[in-house]
């Protein structure tokens, strides 16, 4: 039986900053054609994420995401992304719902999230966990691409 372990680090953390490389690399490879990524870097910088949470199968990261503060009630998600050998086992649905688990023991009343309208897989997940659509917030708004979500904690 594989064993999972879900570890808490910070944006510093090799393991959670090659993680999100390969995010990246997903997401170019799946909507890169049809969107212009690079207009979301300056929203996807590692060094100010203080929480973070890796997924190890087998002592061998599978995936990771983060949560940072977005105003004094709220936290965003940031950065989840369960490597593909990795998805479909409930990784991804056990990482977001620990993450939101800490933001609650850190306070926070509500949590956000951007995602795209063409990650169909991503707005499932994030559906199943009680997230709605909400209008796009902050700097997505006007962004015809981004896709933002919303939850009480």
């Amino acid at each position: 039986m594989s064993e999972i372990k879900y570890v808490k680090c910070d944006g510093s953390n090799k393991d959670f900053i090659e993680n999100c490389q390969l995010l990246d690399q997903d997401l170019e490879r799946r909507v890169g054609a049809v969107i212009d990524r690079s207009k979301y870097t300056q929203y996807n910088l590692t060094d100010k994420i203080k929480e973070a949470i890796l997924v190890y199968l087998d002592r061998k990261p599978v995936g990771g995401g983060a949560i940072r503060p977005y105003d004094e009630i709220t936290m965003e998600l940031k950065r989840v992304f369960v490597r593909p050998q990795a998805q479909g086992h409930g990784i991804g649905t056990v990482l977001v719902s620990k993450l939101i688990e800490w933001a609650k023991e850190l306070g926070y009343k509500k949590m956000v999230l951007e995602t795209g309208a063409l990650l169909a897989e991503s707005v499932h997940v994030y559906s199943k966990l009680g997230f709605e659509r909400i209008p796009n917030y902050g700097q997505y708004a006007g962004m015809e691409d981004s896709y933002c979500m919303g939850k009480d904690l």
